[in-house]
């Protein structure tokens, strides 16, 4: 049982309710600094520029009240240790994936992305307008904390290479880094997975301790050199078709600042969501044609790896389907993608598919 329901159904809370209802909130008076932990390393292309983003407009929103101090993985705490530092109060808030914490809870796939999942705009219709917020606060006040979408990257490539991928089998024994449900999706077919920091895979890469990776798309991957490993890139990946971005804060640090403070976090995460997308969507063009002039192989995955990816991804996703949470959200969420995807695919879908035609784009 979480700190809320035991306060709404106890007797302590019944009967103090009419003694609260007179008191005035309790927030914290003055100017205050809060301590903003992340997943990425400084300078990751487009992430963090995303947690330097929410930074920057919390601080400059609140005319000061708030300053938003933000320290990088290993700056204070390592990449994967933000979920915990947050938790435990050592940090006041963090900005990153929540894939990487699904030992805590499987639900965080959710709000971060499963294999074959929700695209960007598919997310943001159920987060914003088909219950994925409720869900997401009753998931993350099991850990004490108020959680935000803050940004996304569009879809993610296939990734990098040591050699071709011409079938399933060619994923036995290979090193791999990938994170989150999809990581386990390879598992499945055979791959040794590695789940490393966005600031490790290059040189990860680089020394053989991995066979290939996937990171996040042109722009990003260009920016963090894995052309200068190797030429052989899948730009269309199964694991994250729009990976949301997080911004989570500790829910009693949440609850001590006025509500104006609370509702600026909540537009700057908005805000930030749009941003961080729009951001890389600018930038994939144009490095893609960077990337090929450099040598790079652009290729597609055989469709019998597609066809393996999707029974693989089926199995890792039913998996915790006993826990009552996780069913929820994932009833929830395959709901709203039915009813999205429909309309955008014969809406949209249609339009750009012509418009692509017609042009010759």
């Amino acid at each position: 049982m979480d700190r809320r329901s035991f306060l709404k159904n106890s007797t302590i809370g019944a009967g103090t309710a009419g003694a609260a209802a007179l008191a005035a909130p309790a927030y914290a008076q003055g100017n205050r600094t809060l301590t903003l932990v992340t997943t990425w390393g400084r300078g990751l292309a487009g992430v963090h520029d995303s947690a330097q983003y929410c930074a920057d407009q919390i601080t400059a929103m609140t005319d000061g009240q708030i300053t938003v101090d933000l320290k990088a993985a290993g700056e204070l705490v390592g990449a994967f240790e933000v979920f915990d530092a947050v938790t435990s109060g050592q940090a006041d808030m963090f900005h990153g994936v929540d894939y990487y914490f699904l030992s805590n809870h499987p639900a965080l796939s959710f709000f971060s992305q499963i294999p074959f999942g929700m695209t960007f705009q598919e997310f943001n219709n159920w987060y914003y307008h088909d219950g994925g917020m409720e869900l997401a606060d009753e998931v993350y006040s099991i850990f004490g904390l108020k959680s935000f979408a803050a940004g996304n990257t569009g879809p993610q490539s296939g990734g990098w290479f040591a050699r071709e991928i011409n079938s399933p089998e060619d994923f036995q024994g290979l090193k791999f880094r990938m994170p989150g449900q999809g990581g386990q999706v390879l598992g499945k077919l055979g791959a040794s997975v590695q789940n490393l920091p966005g600031a490790e895979v290059y040189q990860a890469l680089s020394s053989g301790a991995i066979e290939g990776t996937e990171w996040i798309g042109p722009w990003a991957d260009e920016k963090a050199g894995f052309q200068e490993i190797t030429k052989t890139y899948y730009t269309a990946g199964f694991h994250e078709p729009g990976p949301n971005l997080n911004l989570n804060v500790n829910l009693d640090v949440y609850e001590s600042l006025t509500p104006a403070q609370q509702a600026i976090i909540a537009q700057v995460a908005r805000a930030s969501n749009l941003w961080t997308m729009s951001l890389f969507m600018a930038n994939n063009g144009a490095a893609l044609q960077r990337l090929q002039s450099g040598g790079v192989r652009v290729l597609e995955f055989p469709d019998s790896v597609w066809d393996a990816f999707g029974q693989a991804s089926q199995e890792v996703i039913q998996e915790p389907m006993g826990d009552d949470l996780y069913k929820s959200c994932y009833d929830s969420y395959q709901e709203s993608l039915a009813k999205s995807a429909g309309w955008i695919s014969t809406s949209q879908g249609a339009f750009t598919a012509q418009r692509d035609r017609v042009l010759d784009i």
